[in-house]
């Protein structure tokens, strides 16, 4: 073999091995967590969003895996407007474009016990961090949760009376 047939043959499996290297069965690096989905999550954990929006959150202390949260809740809470219940974010926001998002949060106006005030107290970019970290979660379309009820009947899901 001559010398100029190694040095291409030698020259084409660097390339191989490099491209393999970068792109292929090399080792991988994982990108770093988006900051602004990072953010959301932590505005929608120190907000208190999981307290009601996700199922048992509260009564295990805090402790719920990423794929529960903020699906809703069955349980409701009563008083003098009847009952309201904690609505899927996911559901929710997977059909707001951010900036529908925007304008439905600074002027949202809620039922008790949910604190809207501090909703739409809350800056653009909070609320732009919050639509990340939701919006990237996996939409739960199997079950809606119930929205409102009036006082009219009595509910069979549990409730929590004595807010109004």
């Amino acid at each position: 073999m001559k010398l100029y047939q190694r040095v291409l043959i030698g020259g084409g499996l660097l390339c191989v091995i490099g491209y393999q290297a970068f792109n292929g069965q090399g080792a991988r690096q994982t990108a770093a967590p988006n900051a602004q989905v990072e953010r959301g999550r932590y505005i929608v954990e120190i907000g208190g969003c999981n307290d009601c929006h996700t199922a048992g959150y509260a009564e295990a202390g805090g402790k719920a895996m990423e794929a529960d949260r903020l699906k809703g809740d069955m349980l409701g809470y009563r008083g003098t407007w009847g009952t309201t219940y904690p609505t899927n974010l996911r559901l929710t926001l997977s059909k707001m474009t951010e900036a529908q998002w925007l304008a439905y949060a600074k002027k949202l106006d809620t039922r008790p016990p949910m604190p809207w005030f501090n909703v739409r107290a809350m800056t653009d970019d909070d609320l732009k961090a919050v639509y990340a970290y939701i919006k990237q979660m996996q939409v739960d379309w199997a079950q809606p949760r119930p929205h409102f009820s009036r006082r009219t009947r009595r509910r069979s899901s549990p409730s929590f009376s004595g807010l109004g």
